[in-house]
């Protein structure tokens, strides 16, 4: 920045120059940076992936006769529907099946079947006649995805309760300003780093070998990544919250915990519920990915109907994650409204 220069008549007048915000070491680090960049690109394939973009774009508006992503899209988006609503099942599989008391919408179906087969006896070929019994729910498979997608909202839910109560003390020990010495803060800091290296799965697979099947398995992968993310986001919070009001009940005597309390929770609080309704959006979503493993919920029946090329099926719950997810999107903006 240049200093004010004098003008014809003596008097000095204000001509102020700004440097320039980068230089010959900037441009020559972004130059580098961009140079790996493109590197690690051409590793990952994206000049394929940028090809195979273009020539599927240019198939949907007609320039090109066919492309693989389009292809394969297309397969996908066509085996996807109809949507599986109903639900049928034999009834020789059902157990305690009684007649007199069917489900709610639900009947008996029977269908009569001609087959052909060896008579021991005779040598020859005869068609005989069998009667199967199915009970055909109309809307079954619908009420079977909303109870495992209810399980996996649950999943979630506990899983962000959980990582509340396990890291507020994380946060307050994490926190510069409020922990009681360096060993702790540095404990503290390496606790939620390795919770937020862990990946949901990863932990889900390994707790699955502990815990077995089922929804235990998917609340604990999803509770200890989530405190490892609130842990450093509440400590963050808490060591930039205004000091003034912390000074004034420091100077009348209060301890840390009532400062803590009554000076930087009121600050902090709307930030704090933003971050735990994040958390708990991200769970429900990550409550049907730890499922593939088997750690319960809507993603155990969704890898089950994959592997069964149930497609239908698979549209179906699809469709009831995205309406969930959706749902609570809003439900999270109106709350954070009323906070605000």
């Amino acid at each position: 920045m240049t200093a004010p220069h004098s003008n014809a008549s003596g008097t000095p007048s204000p001509s102020w120059k700004l440097d320039p915000p980068y230089g010959a070491r900037t441009i020559l680090a972004v130059i580098v940076a961009l140079a790996l960049f493109l590197y690690g690109g051409q590793r990952v394939d994206m000049d394929r992936m940028a090809a195979l973009s273009l020539q599927g774009l240019l198939s949907a508006v007609g320039l090109q006769e066919s492309s693989q992503v389009g292809a394969g899209l297309g397969k996908v988006a066509g085996s996807l529907f109809p949507l599986q609503i109903a639900e049928r099942t034999e009834i020789a599989r059902l157990e305690h099946f009684d007649p007199d008391r069917l489900p709610w919408l639900s009947r008996v179906e029977t269908l009569r079947q001609t087959e052909a087969s060896l008579n021991p006896h005779t040598l020859r070929m005869e068609e005989t006649v069998s009667e199967r019994r199915y009970l055909v729910e109309p809307l079954g498979y619908v009420t079977h995805v909303a109870v495992k997608m209810l399980e996996t909202i649950e999943i979630a839910l506990w899983a962000t309760v959980l990582a509340v109560l396990g890291s507020l003390p994380l946060a307050y020990a994490s926190a510069r300003n409020y922990t009681p010495n360096r060993v702790v803060y540095g404990a503290a800091r390496a606790l939620v780093s390795l919770f937020r290296s862990m990946p949901e799965l990863i932990t889900a697979l390994f707790l699955v070998l502990a815990y077995g099947f089922g929804p235990i398995a998917g609340v604990l992968a999803l509770a200890i990544h989530s405190m490892g993310f609130l842990g450093k986001f509440y400590a963050e919070d808490i060591e930039t919250a205004d000091p003034k009001p912390q000074e004034a009940l420091q100077a009348i005597g209060a301890s840390k915990l009532r400062v803590l309390m009554y000076a930087v929770g009121p600050q902090v609080l709307p930030q704090f519920i933003a971050y735990t309704l994040y958390i708990l959006d991200r769970n429900v979503r990550m409550a049907t990915v730890v499922g593939l493993v088997g750690a319960g919920g809507i993603g155990q029946e969704l890898k089950g109907r994959y592997d069964m090329y149930q497609y239908g099926h698979v549209g179906t719950i699809l469709v009831a994650i995205f309406f969930t997810v959706f749902l609570l999107d809003l439900f999270a903006a109106r709350l954070r409204r009323k906070v605000a």
